[in-house]
């Protein structure tokens, strides 16, 4: 055994920060794409800072523009569940509708009483 145990310790902890600033790198060039407030030449400048000098470049961004980095992830998340829950609200009140026209239709036809229709109705207004 030529490879004593903190060598081995030594690998696996290389080997993770690696993978880290693999994962660094990739957030910081999308964030640099995702963000609004840059003009096109300024996200080539920082794109270019990051590939020709990536730890300097990466340092510097997330100093300059790191806090902001945060506030767009929150504004994007904030964004998804407020389109998720519409869409949500959106087949729920389109099922509803479609309940209570099958249900008006039914009463309409004669085939269910007036007590029946109310009930189903208050049922399905209810959910």
């Amino acid at each position: 055994m030529d490879y004593p145990l903190l060598n081995a310790f030594l690998t696996m902890l290389y080997f993770f920060l690696w993978i880290l600033w693999i994962f660094l790198v990739i957030r910081v060039v999308f964030d640099i794409f995702r963000s609004r407030d840059l003009s096109g030449w300024g996200k080539a400048g920082w794109l270019i800072l990051v590939i020709v000098l990536p730890f300097l470049g990466v340092f510097i961004y997330l100093i300059a523009r790191g806090g902001k980095m945060h506030e767009r992830d929150v504004a994007q998340a904030r964004a998804q569940n407020e389109a998720f829950q519409a869409s949500v609200r959106e087949a729920a009140g389109q099922n509803s509708a479609d309940e209570l026209a099958k249900l008006a239709d039914l009463h309409n036809k004669g085939v269910i009483s007036d007590q029946e229709f109310e009930r189903g109705k208050a049922k399905i207004l209810a959910a």
